[in-house]
């Protein structure tokens, strides 16, 4: 039997939430989460949204193993 594990190299995380300490709160669990596995954040990009009178937070997080 052939037993193989491939490395992430790359992944792009992406979180919402009504407020910004919530927004932060989401990121930073899964950054404790992926240094588990070796990566690192390589960049942030996030947004606010105004729907139906609500404000929407977002954020795309690319997460990388040679950073």
């Amino acid at each position: 039997m052939n037993f193989q594990l491939d490395l992430i190299k790359d992944k792009v995380e992406f979180f919402e939430a009504a407020s910004l300490q919530d927004l932060e709160k989401k990121i930073n669990v899964q950054i404790e989460n992926n240094q588990a596995i070796m990566l690192r954040v390589r960049s942030v990009s996030h947004q606010m949204t105004a729907v139906d009178g609500r404000i929407i937070y977002s954020a795309a997080v690319h997460f990388s193993a040679d950073v």
